[in-house]
């Protein structure tokens, strides 16, 4: 009879239940916000910092409101015993950003006893946003090849 690690059996269910949140861009499952995050949850992303279930949940509606599709596909995680690093693509439309689908690739550090009490996101703003916006986009883009091949 194998012994199970019940502190690791619930840090996955938690992760599950965090990237199962997640899975729709468009509408996260805010009705279920209180399973995933303690009430004095520290959230912040390059964008936004933000404390408390009701100020998340408030930033999360708001930020998928103009959203018209959008997903995450969880590539990698390392799930220690309470912390946990899930690496991701989030792929959007946006009708400010033009009709194709954007890709963003970031990564989530969650910090957890029963529910997650500090969610960083990291990802690049520049191919999120910038490299999209007419002027700003090109010269982004330029920078960034001239960037590449300077050494």
């Amino acid at each position: 009879m194998q012994a199970r690690n019940l502190h690791s059996d619930s840090a996955n269910e938690l992760i599950e239940r965090f990237k199962d949140f997640y899975k729709d861009v468009k509408r996260p499952k805010l009705d279920a916000i209180g399973d995933v995050y303690a009430s004095t949850v520290k959230f912040r992303d390059p964008v936004h910092q933000v404390q408390g279930l009701a100020e998340l949940h408030a930033y999360l509606s708001d930020a998928c409101e103009n959203v018209e599709s959008g997903r995450f596909e969880f590539l990698d995680q390392l799930v220690g015993k309470d912390t946990a690093y899930i690496k991701w693509n989030m792929y959007f439309s946006h009708p400010k950003l033009g009709k194709e689908t954007h890709v963003v690739r970031g990564m989530s550090q969650i910090q957890f006893t029963d529910r997650i009490f500090y969610h960083e996101d990291v990802y690049d703003m520049g191919q999120m946003i910038y490299e999209h916006v007419p002027v700003v986009g090109w010269a982004v883009k330029k920078l960034r090849k001239r960037m590449a091949t300077e050494r």
